[in-house]
Formats: C-alpha cells, sequence, structure tokens
C-alpha cells in the first residue's frame, strides 16, 4: 500500500501542480517572484535517564515541525511544538531571534502546540533553541514550491460535555449530538516535481488518549504525523495544528469510564472523595493491576489508531482534495490584543453545578493572522470551544481558512466557552476565567478585523 501510495501521491501532486508550474514558468520569465518553501523536523524527547518527577519512561518521541514561506521577499514560519502549551517567554524569545537572526518577521510566525497532555509542563530554556534551530534548518532548505488548501473529513473527535445518565448533571463524556466540527484542513506544499515538502493540517480534538500512562508522548498528533511522514515521499515533515478544541476530545476515551471508576475507588479506600475531580495524570493507577494494564493498552492501541485514521485522511486531501495552487502568493502577518472581563472562582467542584465568582481583571487575548495569498490562518493564544471556530470560517471571506489555537503563548484566560455554553455546567466553564458574552464576539471580530487589514495591504500597488 505504501508504494501505491507513493506514486499516486506523487502522480496526482503533479498534475495539481502543473497549473502552478506554468503559471510559475511564465511569470520567471517576465522576472516575477517565485514561491519557496523548506521544512524541517527535530526530536525534542527528554534523556529517558533523567525525566522529570512523575514520568515513568518515554512512550514515543516528541519533536518540534517547522515550515518556513518566502514569497515576494515576505517569509513567513509555521511550527508545531509537541507541548502542552508554548509560554509566552518561549514565543517570544523565539519571534525575536528569528526575526534578528533570520529576518522573518514575529508576525509572520505562528508557533502552535499540539496541546498533548503526556510531557513536562516546563521544557525549560532549551526549547527555544530547538525551536528556533528547526526554523532555521527549514529556512535553510528553501527551495521552489507550491501551496495547495484542501479539506478532508474525520470522526475521531466528539464533543465532550454531555449530561451523566445516573446523576442527570453535567460531566465529562462523548455527546455526540454536541456540536463537533469534523473539517480536516490541509496545506499540501510541494517541491517543483510535485513532491511533498510540508504537509500542515488542522483538526480539532484534544491530545489527552496517553496521558494517564505517566510515560512521554506526543500522543494522537505525534502518531498521525509519523504515520504521514512514513508514507509520503522522502523527508516531507507533517505539521499538527490545533483546531479549536477546547471542547473536544477522542471520540473513544477510557479515561471518562472504566479507569475513572477505578481511580475513585483507590481514593476513597484513603477517604478521599475524587467522584466531581479529575487528579492529573495515572493517580490512583495500579499498573500491576491486569485490568488495569489491560485497559491503558487499550489506550496505546487506540493512539495508534487514531493517528493511522487521521492521518490517512490527510493523506486523501493531498492525493484528490487539494485546490489549484496559490499563484506566488503574497504573504502577510499580523496580530492584535483583545480584552474581556475577567473573574475569579470563589467556590470548588469540577462539574455538574454552578460556581461562584468574584470580579477580577480583565483577561487579554491575542489574536495573529497569517495570510498566505487566499489561504487564512487564524491563531489565538488559548483552548477555544468549537462553536466559535466554526463562526468564524462561516464569516470569513475566504473558504481557505482555518484557526489555530494554542498559538503564540499561552492567555490567562484558561477555557475559552462560546456565550451558549455558559449555561452549562462544565468544568471548561466552571474553570473560565472570562465572564460570559464577550470572548466569542471578540476573537470572531478580531479575526476578522485582521483579515480586513490583510485586504488593503494586498491591494497596495
Amino acid at each position: 500500500m505504501k508504494r501505491f501510495l507513493k506514486i499516486a501521491s506523487a502522480s496526482l501532486a503533479v498534475l495539481q501542480a502543473c497549473g502552478a508550474a506554468s503559471m510559475a514558468e511564465d511569470s520567471s520569465s517576465a522576472g516575477a517572484p517565485e514561491l519557496r518553501a523548506g521544512a524541517a523536523k527535530l526530536d525534542i524527547t527528554p534523556d529517558p535517564s533523567s525525566l522529570p518527577k512523575g514520568f515513568l519512561g518515554v512512550m514515543d518521541p516528541i519533536n518540534v515541525r517547522a515550515l518556513v514561506l518566502e514569497s515576494d521577499g515576505r517569509t513567513a514560519a509555521l511550527v508545531s511544538v509537541d507541548a502542552g502549551a508554548v509560554p509566552d517567554t518561549v514565543w517570544r524569545s523565539v519571534t525575536e531571534r528569528a526575526a534578528e537572526s533570520l529576518g522573518i518577521p514575529a508576525a509572520n510566525i505562528l508557533v502552535t502546540a499540539t496541546h498533548t497532555h503526556s510531557v513536562p509542563r516546563d521544557m525549560g530554556p532549551a526549547l527555544s533553541d530547538r525551536i528556533v534551530d528547526a526554523i532555521r534548518q527549514a529556512a535553510a532548505a528553501l527551495e521552489p514550491a507550491t501551496i495547495a488548501y484542501g479539506e478532508g473529513v474525520s470522526h475521531i473527535n466528539v464533543n465532550r460535555n454531555m449530561i451523566d445518565p445516573d446523576t442527570r448533571k453535567w460531566w465529562e463524556g462523548p455527546n455526540y449530538g454536541g456540536p463537533s466540527d469534523k473539517t480536516v484542513a490541509v496545506l499540501g506544499v510541494l517541491d517543483a516535481q510535485g513532491q511533498p515538502i510540508a504537509v500542515y493540517y488542522n483538526y480539532a480534538v484534544h491530545a489527552v488518549l496517553t496521558g494517564q500512562s505517566d510515560k512521554i508522548s506526543a500522543d494522537i498528533p505525534g502518531a498521525a504525523s509519523r504515520y504521514i511522514e512514513e508514507s509520503l515521499v522522502g523527508d516531507a515533515v507533517a505539521l499538527w495544528s490545533e483546531g479549536a478544541a477546547g471542547d473536544q476530545n477522542p471520540i473513544y476515551f477510557q479515561q471518562t469510564y472504566d479507569l475513572r471508576e477505578i481511580r475513585i475507588r483507590e481514593f476513597a479506600s484513603r477517604g478521599i472523595d475524587i467522584s466531581n475531580a479529575m487528579p492529573p495524570g495515572g493517580q490512583g493507577l495500579d499498573r500491576d493491576d491486569p485490568q488495569v494494564r489491560k485497559l491503558m493498552k487499550q489506550q496505546e492501541q487506540m493512539t495508534a489508531s487514531m493517528g493511522q485514521m487521521l492521518g490517512e485522511e490527510v493523506l486523501h486531501v493531498m492525493r484528490a482534495n487539494l485546490d489549484r495552487p496559490e499563484a506566488v502568493p503574497v504573504i502577510y502577518g499580523t496580530a492584535k490584543n483583545v480584552q474581556c472581563p475577567g473573574r475569579v472562582r470563589t467556590d470548588e467542584g469540577r462539574a455538574g453545578a454552578p460556581g461562584s465568582y468574584a470580579d477580577a481583571d480583565p483577561v487579554p487575548i491575542r489574536l495573529s493572522l497569517l495570510r498566505i495569498g487566499d489561504i487564512v490562518l487564524g491563531g489565538v493564544n488559548a483552548e477555544v470551544f468549537n462553536p466559535i471556530s466554526v463562526k468564524f470560517k462561516a464569516k470569513a471571506p475566504s473558504a481557505r481558512t482555518m484557526m489555530a489555537t494554542l498559538t503564540n503563548g499561552y492567555a490567562p484566560s484558561g477555557y475559552i466557552p462560546h456565550d451558549a455554553a455558559y449555561g452549562q455546567y462544565t468544568f471548561e466553564v466552571l474553570s473560565s476565567r472570562l465572564k460570559p458574552g464577550c470572548a466569542e464576539e471578540a476573537i470572531t471580530d478580531g479575526l476578522l478585523d485582521l483579515i480586513d487589514a490583510s485586504e488593503l495591504d494586498r491591494r497596495k500597488p
């Protein structure tokens, strides 16, 4: 199958690139610029002998992946980091150093965390170095290229907020009827021969399957990217972009069922009630228990299965669903901060009952926009509920639009629910530091304003 995929992908890619290639030849003869692209992948897996406290080993590698694009003297970088989040200190260090040493404007850089829950929270100052190294290697590999947008569909995600059938209260579990965008957005970047340089893909699902194993893992994003890279020709790099997954879990997720009940019983034996809590990692799980071992092994298998399923859909888009390539696209980046009224919770409880709150300082949210021709990437530095992304994409003037969350730092907001979700007593809503009635419009309208600014720039002579 792999051989067939490589031949079919390469053949189709050549056909897809023909239109852009002919235009590139015409423009080249007239002295016009061309699009160039380069990609790189660097391993950032901690040494197994010096893992942080709480980690028992390495399940699979974690990486930084970078894609650099250059067109008409303008350069941009897309970065995917296997991390829970990219702290503001790391994001600022990376963008400042990339601007100074590589000439890539900070506004033209999107640094996105895959949001895997199976890595250390603080990965140290070396993370900035590795991200900059990846961008530098990608920039050094620039070559003539085309870029095209396409979309597919994957059903490995599900809305994760439901009414518990026993308690009749809000809790985590698969809500098959809840809002859930199944879109897989794909940017295919091909060289002059139609071979893939990189794939940048966007999907909304939490990377939480391996979280209770207490081992280093890139979870679904890593499994999907590795599968794509193994399937494509040469050294193509597959970059995960985290969609609006604040309320989206993997559709099959054992933590909310048997493993949770095992943990509740274990804590109860010590006089601790966690029936309305969710301790991090695998606390309360006896790994010598055959049932626990079986369930955790099944979670590992599910990670590989879902990664393969999502990877296959990305490959399908690369084969058959890419639009006509962008013809020497104009690159434009910009950013802005918006603020919403803040709150602080004054009681406890994970879910199921209203919370009580006091007023707090306004909460800043960073919005980023990178435009590559008619391809629009909107960035938000927080965990955003799915309906906000759907609303933004519906209002955006280009159908080639995606939202990359957990991008360019980490907001102090906690989760960002859409307005209608504030009537649901879920843990994301209860823990959010945002008052209702602001963030949905602030994000949607703010990103649309940035798109308007990009239009004005594009029309400049």
